[in-house]
């Protein structure tokens, strides 16, 4: 992979009392249609940063929820694939962790402005939901039924493996 950057990141499923997970919905990196996908918080691992750390540092930034990283528990989902910006190929291993929650409330204040121009409104979301059809993309692919799973109590042992969101650069 030649001219390719490995990216890791650390993303965080919120599980409120209800069983819904927290999105943020931001424009896509890339030139699609639609210009927005729904997302879980969370972002690139910083070097020297274990995915866990990561993982907490972005939802202080994201959200302004402080937690250890211990709070965070056991990697439950994986998604791997590759996306281009600005002519530069990345390869990217996301790696997704589980946290309940009770009473949050968003404060983006942490966000820098680039997160802040992209990122456009919260939602929490069923798993119901998540499974029907929609009118724009939820990033990772496949989260329905890894929410529903995880609102059931059944923790994979094991992280469930996702398919990659962009299907045109899985490959990349």
């Amino acid at each position: 992979m030649s001219g390719v950057e490995l990216r890791a990141s650390a993303r965080v499923l919120l599980i409120d009392p209800a069983g819904r997970v927290l999105l943020y919905r931001g424009l896509l990196l890339q030139v699609e249609n639609p210009p927005y996908a729904w997302f879980t918080p969370g972002g690139g691992v910083d070097p020297g940063e274990s995915a866990r750390q990561a993982a907490a540092r972005e939802l202080r930034e994201e959200l302004g929820h402080a937690v250890t990283p211990e709070a965070l528990g056991p990697v439950v989902a994986t998604s791997e694939g590759g996306w281009s910006l600005g002519g530069r190929r990345f390869r990217s291993h996301d790696s997704y962790f589980m946290l309940r929650v009770s009473g949050l409330v968003v404060d983006t204040s942490g966000m820098d402005e680039e997160e802040r121009a992209a990122t456009d409104r919260f939602r929490w979301w069923t798993a119901d939901e998540l499974a029907g059809p929609l009118d724009e993309p939820v990033v990772p692919a496949d989260l329905g039924a890894l929410v529903a799973r995880l609102v059931a109590g059944d923790v994979p042992v094991t992280p469930v493996v996702l398919p990659w969101h962009l299907l045109h650069d899985r490959d990349a």
